[in-house]
């Protein structure tokens, strides 16, 4: 039986060899096509025309921004600039008055299972009765669903980013007897067991001690190598240009963004803080240092 299906696949692979010959438009329609230029994979994140207002008063105005795959990208400015702001209305957590947000080509809703996200530290109860471990597990609750039990594998990853960020051993302690930057470990840690292709982080190194600081810029350079895309607000202008490939300066609406080596510069700061010149003294000191190191 297998000799004869072999000698009716030759004679049609024969049959199909001779029809191509005779007509050479077949090879033409088996040829793999080119990809179109409009074919490439959307940004991480989009944001068009986007205005957010509180009581009908602009806190960001006609923001417009594509955030590139795989950089670690600052946003930078001064108090009140809508920094916050931005982050929250990307995840739909404040009303747009106007633009549209994309993830990855889709709305939030369609694609939040691919976003991490860090609190600033200041809008957590740290007196809810949970430990660290259950804080990071909280971050699974998209991939487990809220009607299933967490099972022994999502305890271990769990473990595994809380021995991520170095305090595996604190992971039963409860969150309110945490140091602030044991807590931001912890909320790092949650960002991490959700797997997440977009990390939105809402000033991670904020009041952190040095430790606590170099493992935040450890495991983000650790996500940016595995492809990941990480959105961080950030306010110590001497470190933006150490720390991130990408950098956007805001104020209200967007001042410039680009890479952070050509963006990063000391007259747009100057638009972007306007008389705040100590902190431009200080980032333009920086800046120096990082051009003599290169």
């Amino acid at each position: 039986a297998l000799a004869v299906l072999d000698g009716a696949t030759a004679k049609r692979s024969g049959e199909s060899d001779q029809a191509m010959a005779a007509d050479p438009t077949t090879t033409a329609d088996c040829e793999v096509s080119q990809p179109s230029t409009n074919d490439r994979m959307p940004d991480p994140l989009s944001i068009h025309d986007l205005t957010v207002a509180y009581h009908s008063r602009p806190v960001l105005w006609d923001i417009s921004v594509d955030v590139p795959a795989g950089q670690l990208v600052a946003i930078v400015g001064p108090n009140g600039a809508g920094k916050s702001t931005l982050i929250k209305a990307v995840m739909d957590l404040v009303p747009r008055a106007s633009g549209r947000v994309l993830i990855f080509g889709k709305p939030y809703k369609q694609n939040r299972r691919r976003v991490g996200y860090v609190p600033q530290r200041e809008s957590v109860d740290w007196d809810f009765p949970v430990n660290a471990l259950d804080v990071v597990t909280m971050g699974l609750y998209g991939k487990i669903g809220w009607c299933w039990p967490v099972t022994r594998k999502h305890r271990k990853t769990a473990m595994d980013a809380l021995a991520r960020v170095g305090i595996a051993h604190l992971a039963h302690r409860q969150i309110s007897h945490l140091s602030g930057g044991q807590q931001q470990r912890t909320f790092l840690a949650r960002a991490l067991a959700q797997d997440a292709d977009l990390y939105l982080m809402d000033e991670p190194f904020a009041a952190v001690d040095a430790a606590t600081e170099r493992v935040i810029v450890q495991v983000l350079t650790e996500l940016k190598d595995a492809g990941k895309t990480i959105l961080v607000i950030h306010h110590d202008l001497q470190t933006v240009a150490e720390y991130f490939d990408h950098v956007i300066l805001l104020n209200m609406r967007i001042v410039a963004v680009g890479p952070t080596q050509t963006t990063f510069t000391q007259e747009n700061l100057q638009k972007t803080y306007g008389g705040k010149l100590t902190l431009l003294d200080q980032a333009t000191e920086a800046m120096r240092r990082a051009e003599r190191s290169r």
